[in-house]
């Protein structure tokens, strides 16, 4: 019986911790829907307030580094004392910031809603992942590939959102996804309630006690990590050169109209939640750092290939781009939660808020390049960061080390 006690989810329990897997990603879903709203009507704002690229940039920067900044300090507290029910709390920033977003008739205006909703994301994103790492029973790449995957389900429909919803109906009717964030946070004090129900059962103590060591020396663990960042850099730099600018590089450089070019953005976002779904569970099978391997230099050959072929090619090669690249995060949030056992959390918010903080510098900075040269020099310069994953070649195999 006390064997039961000591494991991350008791066995009779297995499929229904497994449905807050699943919770926790149509949370994610519903989050990253309204998040993605942002970015999709950059071109309605840049054109209601006489927007600049760089003005443009600094709006992602703002929601990217709040979230980015906060959420390795939300990981740390809630590994030392979980707190489940800050999950409802924190998309109540994001509710927050959606209703100051459709009434901003200002760029200052723009950005504190832009702050607002980062907050949100800062709150949710550790402490989803490590509630749902703590739900898997054992399978950590597929419970973190169907958490993940619902964010990126979310990001892809806001490009649609935004096309059929806000833009015929103007700046005013994102007050409408206000409701989106009730639903969500319904869902999410429903989490808390099962989270809260297993700790009185003893079971987050059985889940510290399964956390084994490396192996590894201090110096190793941070090389490691600081290869990871480097990857991580790699993928959301470029990731930020799709998301933020494919819009516009398809209405400029192809005279693309806004509705079809946010279709198109669908099609690219919708890839990269079809790859991040398969990233998780294959790592589970072959090790994660083949994963990262094959799927950030396996990008580049596209990456390479998208500055210089026509529109239906162009959107033709961001479906690969999005499946290959995609298929990393999971594997590297998993790869980093191993290398670090017990700071799940910690972890959980630094690889996030890491990323959210990359994406936010890399729109900032993109846009800067934008302006001052093309944004078909964007495309041109990014293509090669994917060559950055060659780093992978020196990460540890922690599964044979396991072995």
């Amino acid at each position: 019986m006390q064997k039961q006690v000591a494991a991350p989810v008791a066995i009779g329990a297995e499929n229904a911790a497994f449905l807050i897997v699943a919770a926790l990603s149509v949370s994610h879903l519903l989050n990253d829907t309204m998040q993605s709203l942002m970015p999709a009507i950059y071109p309605m704002l840049k054109q209601n307030l006489d927007l600049s690229f760089s003005e443009v940039g600094l709006i992602t920067l703002s929601f990217q580094l709040t979230a980015s900044l906060l959420q390795p300090l939300v990981g740390i507290v809630t590994d030392r004392r979980p707190m489940p029910y800050s999950l409802a709390l924190g998309m109540g920033f994001t509710l927050a910031g959606l209703l100051l977003l459709s009434v901003a008739p200002s760029l200052p205006v723009v950005v504190a809603a832009a702050a607002m909703i980062g907050m949100g994301s800062a709150v949710f994103h550790p402490e989803a992942s490590r509630m749902a790492r703590y739900a898997s029973g054992g399978r950590h790449g597929l419970a973190q590939s169907v958490f993940q995957v619902g964010g990126n389900a979310g990001s892809a429909m806001g490009p649609l959102l935004a096309a059929f919803v806000v833009l015929p109906h103007g700046q005013r009717s994102v007050a409408w996804f206000s409701a989106v964030a009730l639903l969500a946070m319904v869902i999410l004090g429903s989490v808390g309630r099962w989270y809260v129900r297993r700790q009185m059962l003893g079971s987050l103590r059985g889940r510290r006690a399964v956390a084994l060591p490396t192996g590894l020396s201090r110096r190793r663990v941070g090389i490691s990590l600081a290869i990871l960042v480097a990857l991580v850099f790699s993928k959301f730099f470029y990731l930020a050169s799709i998301n933020t600018y494919l819009i516009f590089y398809l209405m400029r450089h192809f005279h693309v109209g806004v509705e079809a070019a946010q279709i198109d953005l669908f099609v690219f976002l919708a890839a990269t939640a079809v790859g991040t779904f398969f990233g998780g569970p294959i790592g589970d099978r072959i090790g994660r750092k083949y994963v990262i391997w094959a799927s950030i230099v396996g990008v580049l050959p596209f990456t390479l290939v998208l500055p210089h072929v026509g529109p239906m090619a162009t959107v033709v090669l961001t479906v690969p781009i999005g499946l290959i690249l995609a298929s990393a995060m999971p594997a590297i949030v998993v790869y980093a939660q191993e290398l670090m056992p017990g700071k799940v959390g910690m972890v959980s918010g630094l690889f996030f808020g890491f990323a959210f903080g990359l994406g936010g510098l890399g729109a900032a900075a993109l846009g800067w390049l934008a302006d001052r040269t093309s944004i078909e020099t964007v495309y041109a310069v990014c293509a090669w960061l994917p060559a950055i994953g060659l780093l992978t070649a020196f990460l540890p195999n922690l599964e044979r080390r396991a072995a």
